[in-house]
């Protein structure tokens, strides 16, 4: 079996250029980001109140929606926070797998939505469910719209702006700082009120009830299924204008809202003010989608934000991309990049002055092979290229060569002394076989318990000792078999000093 491997070399070529081909196809393929991607096992529930005051949403929002997270199981702890209209819900989950961590979002989302149908105001939205992992836990850029003045147009650009970013592939949310949505203000007049029997209760209950979007099921036409939705609500203030009250001191008489109240145009209540250079400007903090480049998505970010400048040129308004969190990202990684360059080299150098040339070209194609199959096997685990692979490379490096250097070595010296080349091939493997895997099994071993540190440490520890074993694996099939078949398969020319010693003796 051995024997016939070693010799069909259009197999071993076949499968050498393959691996080659996957690997630096993998590598150009591999998304590139700083960290690995990492589950860690949070959920962020927000739900909404429009106009309720802190101690509201508490009582109204916050308070039934725990009572739902506590009957999910698993759940290590559950953390609050109440603002005016927000309720924010942190919940932290036990060490799971991906498949039951899945099972337990899935519990949580029916609780919740259970939750709010049977007990949340009708005001409020349902709740939304985030699950923080490395990629969306921290911003990956910040896109600031900066005007000229504090105004609408510039509101306006930014929610045109923050629509197309959403578009935008690999993009998971943006999230607006200092973008006030309009609405409809309706200041009423006490007096005029209380001269026509009216509070402001009445006020405010008759538009909540007349002006609002209501579902009205659905219906069968020409055979299919159509959804009915009643749109209530309008942004016509004149139509607001004429809305018409029913004072309950004086029934039948109708009053304009007009006649009560004052209507016009305006914005929410400013919580969050944002400057860029002394100018009133809107931040846009976007986060992306999990495994998706990082370089790619900073790119297409620049090339809109050129191409939107260019639109708006004329108008006071800019779009500028104010912080870009791939610069650090392009610096580890090409500082990585460069080390496990200078560090191959420098291998291959050793190789070359105490081993001679021939061994070290032999080296240099076992560690090509074992760095591409190394990158395939991560492409194909679902795995981006990022710092910490890349430091698994690194450390791997030189451990490398150690198995194909003793094997080809072998091999040499049984060939100098005028063995065949197959016989010296299998003569070799006898020999240095099981010290060699011996070797390389004792190294995995040191590595592999660092796979399994619990928690998040040892999420973003784990790929390390990953790539190393995956190195180390693919290098002893190089050594046992790609690297003695491409050995049998060359002329091999003895060296000058023993032809030189051989003619001598004659």
């Amino acid at each position: 079996m051995l024997k016939s491997l070693l010799t069909n070399h259009p197999l071993v070529n076949i499968l050498f250029a393959v691996v080659l081909a996957m690997g630096l196809m993998s590598y150009n393929s591999m998304p590139r980001e700083q960290d690995p991607e990492i589950n860690f096992n949070w959920v962020n529930v927000v739900t909404v109140l429009p106009g309720a005051s802190a101690a509201d949403v508490e009582q109204l929002v916050t308070g039934p929606l725990e009572d739902a997270v506590r009957n999910v199981q698993d759940i290590r702890f559950v953390i609050s926070t109440t603002r005016e209209s927000t309720s924010n819900i942190l919940v932290r989950f036990r060490d799971l797998s991906p498949r039951e961590f899945d099972k337990r979002v899935n519990d949580l989302r029916r609780e919740l939505q259970s939750k709010t149908n049977d007990e949340l105001p009708a005001d409020a939205d349902d709740p939304r469910i985030i699950e923080i992992t490395s990629s969306n836990g921290f911003p990956t850029a910040l896109v600031v719209v900066q005007g000229q003045a504090d105004d609408e147009p510039l509101r306006q650009q930014a929610r045109y702006i923050k629509e197309d970013i959403e578009r935008l592939a690999g993009v998971d949310r943006v999230l607006s700082i200092g973008l006030h949505d309009p609405e409809m203000q309706v200041e009423f007049l006490p007096w005029e009120l209380a001269a026509r029997g009216l509070l402001a209760s009445d006020i405010a209950d008759s538009l909540g009830q007349a002006f609002r979007d209501t579902s009205a099921g659905n219906t069968d036409v020409a055979g299919n299924e159509w959804l009915v939705r009643v749109s209530g609500t309008t942004a016509d203030p004149e139509q607001l204008a004429a809305f018409q009250l029913s004072p309950a001191a004086a029934p039948g008489t109708l009053v304009a809202l007009d006649e009560v109240a004052e209507i016009k145009r305006g914005r929410q209540e400013a919580t969050q003010l944002v400057t860029l250079d002394g100018q009133a400007a809107v931040g846009l903090s976007i986060t992306k989608v999990g495994y998706t480049n990082t370089l790619d998505l900073i790119e297409r970010l620049q090339d809109y934000v050129d191409g939107k400048n260019q639109r708006l040129a004329g108008s006071g308004i800019q779009v500028v991309l104010a912080d870009d969190q791939t610069m650090m990202t392009r610096q580890a990684i090409s500082i990585m990049q460069n080390n496990a360059l200078l560090g191959l080299f420098l291998v291959l150098l050793v190789c070359w002055l105490f081993l001679g040339l021939r061994i070290a070209a032999m080296v240099t194609m076992g560690i090509a092979f074992s760095i591409a199959g190394t990158f395939w096997v991560l492409d194909i685990t679902g795995n981006t290229l990022n710092v910490s692979v890349l430091l698994g490379i690194v450390i791997v490096l030189g451990m490398l060569v150690d198995d194909a250097v003793v094997v080809v070595e072998a091999m040499f010296y049984r060939l100098e002394r005028g063995a065949g080349r197959l016989q010296a091939a299998l003569d070799s493997l006898r020999e240095v076989g099981k010290p060699v895997a011996t070797a390389v099994a004792t190294t995995m071993a040191a590595f592999l318990p660092l796979m399994l540190l619990p928690g998040i440490l040892g999420k973003f520890m784990f790929i390390i000792p990953f790539v190393v074993t995956v190195g180390l694996a693919v290098s002893l099939v190089e050594a046992f078999w790609i690297l003695p078949a491409h050995v049998i398969s060359f002329r091999h020319a003895p060296r000058q000093q023993d032809a030189a010693g051989k003619s001598a003796g004659k």
